[in-house]
């Protein structure tokens, strides 16, 4: 489903001669063809849409970090690239849940494993990624965690 999405927005882009979105559709569409290749080699299972979502999701972080550290060192043109390829990754993303969705999402996966303290940390993270991993900014959710546990 997502895989289709993915390649009508690549040929609509290059009808419409949008060049900055074409190239960073090809590289969402490279990216997943690499992780098709290693799943392939790994013997793993995992459904379509939820490999996408997790490329589209690491993708999104590189750029986010690459636009900090490019503004950091003054290099605007750059961050400004990062930026496009991040709106258009950003598109075919699930809509991520908001603070308080994600704070509610918290409480009620630490009141469903009974963490308690920062050591119960590891256990509350996997269950949020397991119940909301599309959805949910991990990095976020992090500090969000720990200011819960705390």
């Amino acid at each position: 489903m997502l895989r289709e999405t993915l390649k009508k927005a690549q040929i609509a882009a290059m009808k419409a001669g949008e060049k900055e979105r074409l190239h960073a559709v090809r590289l969402i569409l490279a990216k997943v063809k690499d992780r098709d290749i290693e799943m392939r080699t790994s013997g793993k299972e995992v459904p379509d849409d939820d490999l996408i979502i997790d490329v589209l999701q690491k993708m999104a972080k590189q750029r986010r970090e690459s636009i900090t550290m490019y503004e950091d060192g003054g290099r605007q043109e750059l961050a400004d690239q990062e930026k496009s390829e991040l709106i258009v990754i950003e598109e075919f993303l699930p809509q991520q849940m908001d603070e308080t969705e994600t704070k509610a999402a918290i409480e009620q996966a630490k009141a469903d494993t009974g963490a308690e303290g920062l050591k119960d940390m590891g256990k509350l993270m996997a269950e949020l990624k397991t119940r909301h991993g599309a959805t949910l900014d991990m990095s976020k959710a992090s500090a969000m965690v720990k200011a819960a546990l705390s």
